[in-house]
C-alpha cells in the first residue's frame, strides 16, 4: 500500500480539504442527540413550544451542513480516488511498454490486463470508499463514546460489550476472508487467459470441433472463480445481520435498562434517547471500519501486483548514449538462451552490409526469428556483440536503434483505425505521396484504391477485415514508408502468392537502394537472388554463400531446396 500514498501526494490539499469535511459532518452527527436531548428534556418536559421549535431549526440547520459537507467531500473523494487511478493504470501501461518480451512472458498478456484494470478499479473502489470510512469512522466512534459516557456513565458495560462483539465479528471475518482475496485475483487472471486463448484460437477450435474442451476449460476457470467469490460473499453475507442483531440487541438492552433509571429518576429521558443514539453511531463507526477491513485486503494484494510491475526493470536496459551513423550489421559470436532455458543460439557471426541483401533461412525452430529479435532488441544477447555502423546496439539509445530499422514482424499486425493511420507509424509525418510510393512497392495500392474510401478505409482490430496476404502487405508497406536506412523482413512474404512475392521483391530491389536488406524465409525461390544468404540449423550457422555456393557446400541448404525446387530449377540455379 505504500506505492498508493506516493500516489495520493499530488493530491494532498484537495485530501486536507476532504478530512476537514468529514470532520465537520461528523461534529454535525454527533451533534444532533445533543439537540434532541434538550428538546425533550426542556421543551417536551415543560411543552415549551418556542424552545422546541429553536431546537429543530437547530437540528435542521446542522443537519443541512452536514448533508453538504458530505457531498462535498464526496465529490473530493471521487475526485482523488479517479485521479490516483487514472496516474498509477498511466504509469503501469507507460511501464509494460518499456518491457522487454521477456518481461512480457514473465506476466503473460492476461495478467498485465488485468493489472491494469480489475486491480486499479480495487483501489480506486478502496480510495473512494476509505477516505470517508477511515477518517469519519474512527472521529465518530470516539465522538460518540465520549458523549456517550457524559449522558451516563451506568450504561458503558452495554457500549463495551457490543463494541466487544463487534470486533470478534470483525475479527472472524478478517481471519477467514482474506486468505481468499489474493487467490481471487489469481483467479480472474486465470479466466482472462483462457478466454483470450479462445478467441485468439476461435478458428482453430472449429477447425477442430473442440468447442466442448474449451467449454469445458473455461466452466472449470469460471467454477473456481464463482466458488472462491461464494465463499467469501456467504462470509460477509453473515456479517450484516449479526451487525443488525448486535445494534437491535443493544437498543433493546438500553431501552430496558434506561427505562429503570428513568422510572427511579436516575436520569431523563432525552439523556436516554441521546444515549441510545451515540450507541447506534459507536457500532455503525465499526461496521463502517468493518467494510474497509473487508475492502483493505483485497486492494492490498491488488496494490501488490500493480507494485510488482511497477518495480520491474527491463532485462533490456535503455541506457546508452552512442550514435551510429553506418548500416553495416555485425553478429559476432552471438549466443542466446531463453530464461531458465537452453540455448537456443551459438557463435552466430556474419556481417549484413549496406546495401546488400542478406537472407536468412532454416529449419524450423532453427532460431530465424529469435535472431531478429536480438536484432531488435526484443532479448539483449547472451554472449557476443551485434553491431550496426561498428557500435553494439547496447551502447545505444532503444528509440534511435529502432528508428534505423524498418521492421516487418512475422505475425502481421494492425491496428483499429483507417490504412492511413496504420501506415503512419512507419512515420507519422509521412505525405500522401510517400504513403502511396510504399503502397505502390508493397503491392497494396490496387487493393487499397479498390476500397471505397482508399486510403481512409476502415481497418478492424488487429486487421481483421482484410485478408492474410493484403494484412503482410500493409505491414511491408508501414515499414517502407519509414524509409529506414536497415529493414528487416521477418519471413514476411510467406502469405504471398509466387507472382506477388516476385514482384514486390523486383520493387524493393529496385525502388530501395542503398538500405540493408535481412530477410528471413522459408521459401528458397524468395531468397535465392539474395547476395548472402545464412543458413541456420539448430541455433548454428550450417553454411553461408550465395546459393548457387550453398547448394555445393552446404547440406542443410541444398536439403532445403530439394523439397522445393524441381530437378531443373536445380540445375538452372545451381
Amino acid at each position: 500500500m505504500s506505492k498508493v500514498i506516493e500516489y495520493l501526494k499530488p493530491y494532498a490539499g484537495m485530501l486536507l480539504l476532504a478530512v476537514a469535511l468529514l470532520v465537520v459532518q461528523a461534529n454535525c452527527d454527533l451533534a444532533l442527540p445533543d439537540y434532541m436531548s434538550e428538546m425533550v428534556n426542556k421543551g417536551v418536559a415543560i411543552g415549551d413550544s418556542a424552545f422546541i421549535w429553536e431546537c429543530g431549526a437547530k437540528m435542521l440547520i446542522v443537519t443541512l451542513v452536514g448533508a453538504a459537507a458530505s457531498v462535498i467531500m464526496g465529490f473530493f473523494a471521487a475526485r482523488i480516488a479517479a485521479g490516483v487511478s487514472h496516474d498509477m493504470r498511466l504509469d503501469v501501461f507507460n511501464r509494460v511498454q518499456g518491457f522487454s518480451s521477456a518481461e512480457i512472458d514473465k506476466f503473460g498478456s492476461s495478467s498485465l490486463i488485468t493489472r491494469t484494470t480489475n486491480d486499479i478499479t480495487q483501489i480506486q473502489t478502496l480510495l473512494v470508499m476509505g477516505i470517508r470510512m477511515v477518517i469519519y469512522a474512527p472521529i465518530l466512534g470516539a465522538g460518540g463514546v465520549f458523549n456517550a459516557l457524559t449522558k451516563s456513565t451506568s450504561m458503558t458495560l452495554v457500549i463495551g460489550g457490543s463494541v466487544g462483539v463487534v470486533i470478534l465479528l470483525i475479527l472472524f471475518v478478517f481471519l477467514v476472508a482474506v486468505p481468499k482475496f489474493q487467490l481471487v485475483q489469481q483467479l480472474v487472471d486465470r479466466i482472462n487467459t483462457v478466454a483470450r486463448e479462445n478467441l485468439d484460437g476461435m478458428l482453430v477450435t472449429r477447425a477442430f470441433s473442440t468447442q466442448k474442451f474449451e467449454e469445458s476449460r473455461f466452466d472449470a476457470a469460471n467454477v473456481s472463480l464463482t466458488e472462491t467469490n461464494l465463499f467469501i460473499n456467504r462470509v460477509m453475507a453473515v456479517m450484516m445481520p449479526f451487525m443488525m442483531l448486535v445494534m437491535n440487541l443493544t437498543t433493546v438492552i438500553i431501552i430496558w435498562v434506561g427505562s429503570n433509571q428513568v422510572s427511579a429518576f436516575q436520569t431523563d429521558v432525552g439523556d436516554m434517547m441521546a444515549f441510545m443514539q451515540y450507541s447506534m453511531l459507536i457500532l455503525m463507526s465499526f461496521l463502517m471500519l468493518a467494510m474497509m477491513f473487508i475492502l483493505i485486503p483485497r486492494a492490498a494484494v491488488s496494490a501488490e501486483r500493480i507494485k510488482e510491475v511497477l518495480e520491474t526493470e527491463s532485462s533490456v536496459p535503455d541506457e546508452g548514449t552512442g550514435r551510429s551513423s553506418g548500416a553495416d550489421i555485425e553478429f559476432r559470436d552471438v549466443d542466446f538462451a531463453y530464461p531458465a532455458g537452453d540455448k537456443v543460439l551459438r557463435k552466430i557471426s556474419f556481417t549484413a552490409k549496406e546495401g546488400e541483401t542478406t537472407a536468412v533461412i532454416g529449419t524450423t525452430g532453427s532460431g530465424k526469428s529469435t535472431l531478429m529479435n536480438l536484432l531488435m532488441r526484443f532479448y539483449d544477447v547472451s554472449g557476443g556483440q551485434i553491431k550496426i555502423g561498428g557500435v553494439d546496439l547496447r551502447e545505444l539509445p532503444i528509440r534511435d536503434l529502432r528508428d534505423k530499422i524498418g521492421y516487418i514482424p512475422q505475425k502481421s499486425m494492425l491496428f483499429s483505425g483507417t490504412v492511413r493511420s496504420n501506415l503512419l507509424y512507419g512515420d507519422p509525418n509521412a505525405s500522401d505521396e510517400q504513403m502511396r510510393k510504399a503502397a505502390e512497392i508493397s503491392r497494396s495500392l490496387e487493393f487499397i484504391e479498390a476500397r471505397p474510401d482508399a486510403f481512409d478505409s476502415e481497418i478492424s482490430q488487429g486487421g481483421t477485415n482484410v485478408s492474410g496476404g493484403q494484412r503482410q502487405r500493409l505491414s511491408i508497406a508501414r515499414a517502407i514508408v519509414k524509409n529506414a536506412p536497415v529493414y528487416v523482413f521477418d519471413d514476411s512474404f510467406s502469405a504471398l502468392d509466387f507472382k506477388t512475392d516476385a514482384a514486390l521483391r523486383a520493387a524493393i530491389r529496385r525502388e530501395i537502394r542503398g538500405a540493408t536488406l535481412i530477410i528471413v524465409a522459408q521459401r528458397i525461390s524468395t531468397i535465392m537472388d539474395a547476395q548472402q544468404i545464412i543458413v541456420l540449423d539448430n541455433g548454428t550457422v550450417a553454411g553461408r554463400g550465395t546459393h548457387k555456393e550453398l547448394l555445393q557446400t552446404c547440406a542443410v541448404y541444398k536439403e532445403i531446396a530439394e523439397s522445393q525446387l524441381s530437378e531443373k530449377e536445380l540445375s538452372e540455379n545451381g
